[in-house]
């Protein structure tokens, strides 16, 4: 089975190239495509986070993985699997980030510690509801907190 996905906007602005951690500080602005008018985005600038939908699209096909590997190539945490991870050389170079925010201007979404590079291809968006958020305790283990703590700081 085979899908085709549009892309329904475009990241401008943010870093240029890829780079872990230090993400919050990052502003950028989600352009929607021109088939789209303002009436898109009604309603999003009422919510104070928007998850938004992307594509890895530097990362070739040659650079996908489907096994396990070290998280950020460190051999001192353990190695998963594709799936217990969110590295970006994913099967199919999605990538989901929850970000801030900022305000909506006509048929622009200006957003806060967006994890995507300018240009990168934005495949949907959504607004963050409260009722989405994980039910009950969460865990992970203790590699994810120490690749997670410098990220957004």
């Amino acid at each position: 089975m085979e899908f085709t996905l549009e892309p329904v906007g475009f990241v401008r602005g943010g870093r240029a190239e890829v780079r872990d951690d230090d993400w919050d500080r990052e502003r950028a602005v989600i352009e929607l495509d021109a088939r789209f008018g303002p009436e898109a985005l009604a309603g999003l600038g009422d919510f104070s986070h928007a998850e938004i939908v992307f594509l890895f699209d530097k990362v070739s096909e040659a650079g996908v993985q489907t096994g396990a590997r070290h998280p950020r190539d460190r051999a001192d945490w353990p190695l998963v699997g594709i799936f217990a991870q969110r590295g970006k050389n994913r099967p199919n170079r999605l990538g989901v980030t929850v970000c801030g925010v900022e305000r909506v201007e006509g048929t622009r979404l200006h957003v806060r510690g967006l994890d995507a590079i300018d240009g990168t291809p934005v495949l949907d968006i959504k607004p963050v509801l409260q009722g989405f958020l994980p039910r009950g305790e969460m865990r992970e283990p203790a590699w994810a907190g120490e690749l997670m703590a410098g990220y957004w700081a």
